[in-house]
């Protein structure tokens, strides 16, 4: 820890030999092939230019290059050789740096560090050029109507795909750098006149007390420091790979967390009612919104709940109705009915797993061989009866439609757990594990933000808002959970 500190304040010398020596053993130039110098000689003074190959643009660096060889041809007087340099640095982003560190870790993301001879300061140029794909449609994100772009894994694309949608000169990106090894790009984005100066200030104590030797996991790393979420298994933060997503939530007061190398982007502080709405749900009429956001929900609850009360229904006869007493299974086999419905439940997320690792041309095949041959032999041999089926299909089907991944898998677990709770105590089983799931969930609280909010604690208005898709112009106030310094959603002077 004290080297690490001694090597933050290590000062750039004017013996450019003394740089280049501690910058060559710290880099590894002339072993590492991807870091390197180019020394070049400009009014009799050495200039030299660290670089790493693959992370900047060459064709900047030539024209750098070109423009600084072509320095003598119109100044002889090297008196001032330094603020010529500066007005030669043919480039919009150029800053002066005294610290060898931040020369290092500056060039190590992709600038380039330009020392003089006889300086104690050096030019950092920012010709940054990271190797990736182009803006497009996030696969759990689609929409029938709307933008086809989406983040990426550059943090400098998606930073100006949320300044294209937010032309305010009061929306904030500011950077940091977290990992001791891999100082990965954090970006913390806000509207500073709507966000809640206090949320802002959370956010960036969490990411800077950060303490770790990187984060190439990226942003579930960063999630699990920021909100502590140990062995809850509902998702504390929402994550979107939406621009559009992400700045309506930007409009409402929610502060992004914007890691380099990740396509999704966090959103603080959430509920769990932001985890079930779409961007599909405000790319249509309200009225055909709202009826999306019904549906969704159904099968949310479903997913949740579907399962469990067949099972207590199937297993306790007495309980039916006599308009309702078809349900249950219709023959009998030599399998216990909890262990079909948990040997169906594996299954299935054998299968989601296994669809995950298979390439995409055999994805289709094997989910026909899985759904089609194994699922129906398994009913002809007496394996299963077909109800179980049925209903843990419906379930699943329940999950997929669940917009938060992260929730869907939650969703799955408490599934599970109801139904153990059901074939142990029955009836008591299932209402006693969705109460004590219900007061649990009311407990949770994700960076001072109540979990169920506006159910628990309860807020009217804001609950009509989750259950009905509201026209825009009716959407007059921002939600009060983020606390946003300008409640109203109109523009201010």
């Amino acid at each position: 820890m004290q080297e690490s500190k001694e090597r933050q304040k290590t000062p750039i010398s004017k013996k450019i030999q003394e740089n280049e020596h501690e910058l060559k053993s710290r880099l590894g130039i002339g072993v590492s092939f991807d870091v390197g110098v180019r020394k070049l000689h400009v009014l009799k003074k050495e200039v030299q230019i660290y670089y790493c190959t693959g992370l900047c643009d060459s064709l900047f660096i030539i024209e750098i290059m070109r423009e600084l060889m072509d320095m003598d041809h119109g100044h002889r007087a090297p008196s001032n050789v330094k603020e010529i340099l500066h007005d030669h640095l043919s480039h919009q982003q150029v800053e002066l740096t005294d610290n060898l560190e931040i020369a290092i870790d500056r060039m190590l993301s992709g600038l380039i560090s330009v020392f003089l001879e006889g300086e104690d300061q050096a030019f950092i140029v920012d010709v940054r050029s990271y190797p990736g794909r182009q803006p497009e449609e996030p696969d759990i994100e689609k929409v029938v109507r709307g933008s086809r772009d989406g983040y990426t894994e550059n943090i400098i694309i998606n930073t100006a795909l949320t300044r294209r949608r937010i032309r305010d000169e009061r929306l904030r990106h500011e950077i940091m750098q977290v990992g001791k090894r891999s100082k990965t790009d954090i970006c913390i984005s806000y509207i500073e006149d709507i966000a809640d100066p206090g949320l802002v200030d959370l956010v960036k104590k969490e990411l800077q007390s950060i303490d770790i030797d990187g984060i190439p996991m990226a942003d579930k790393t960063i999630e699990e420091f920021l909100v502590k979420q140990g062995w809850d298994p509902f998702p504390l933060v929402r994550y979107t790979e939406r621009p559009d997503v992400a700045a309506q939530h930007l409009m409402e007061g929610h502060v992004l967390v914007i890691t380099d190398t990740s396509p999704s982007v966090i959103i603080t502080p959430t509920t769990y009612f932001h985890h079930v709405q779409h961007a599909e749900e405000f790319r249509q009429t309200p009225m055909v919104g709202a009826f999306i956001r019904w549906v969704r929900f159904a099968g949310i609850i479903g997913s949740l709940i579907l399962v469990p009360l067949w099972y207590l229904y199937a297993s306790q006869e007495g309980l039916l109705p006599p308009d309702i007493d078809f349900i249950g299974p219709n023959k009998t086999t030599h399998i216990p009915l909890f262990l079909q419905i948990v040997f169906a439940e594996i299954g299935i997320e054998i299968l989601r797993v296994a669809a995950i690792h298979t390439p995409s041309p055999l994805s289709t095949a094997m989910g026909l061989i899985a759904a089609v041959l194994i699922g129906q032999i398994a009913i002809d041999v007496g394996l299963f009866v077909p109800e179980v089926i049925l209903y843990v299909s419906v379930a699943a089907i329940g999950g997929f439609s669940t917009p938060s991944y992260e929730l869907s898998v939650a969703n799955k677990m408490l599934r599970l757990l109801l139904l153990v709770l059901t074939a142990i105590f029955h009836v008591p089983g299932l209402v006693g594990g969705a109460t004590l799931l219900l007061l649990y969930l009311a407990f949770v609280k994700n960076l001072n933000t109540p979990y169920l909010w506006p159910f628990i604690p309860f807020n009217a208005k804001a609950f009509v808002q989750i259950m009905i898709r509201l026209a825009v112009p009716l959407s007059k106030v921002r939600p009060s959970i983020v606390h946003p310094q300008n409640s109203k959603k109109q523009p201010t002077s």
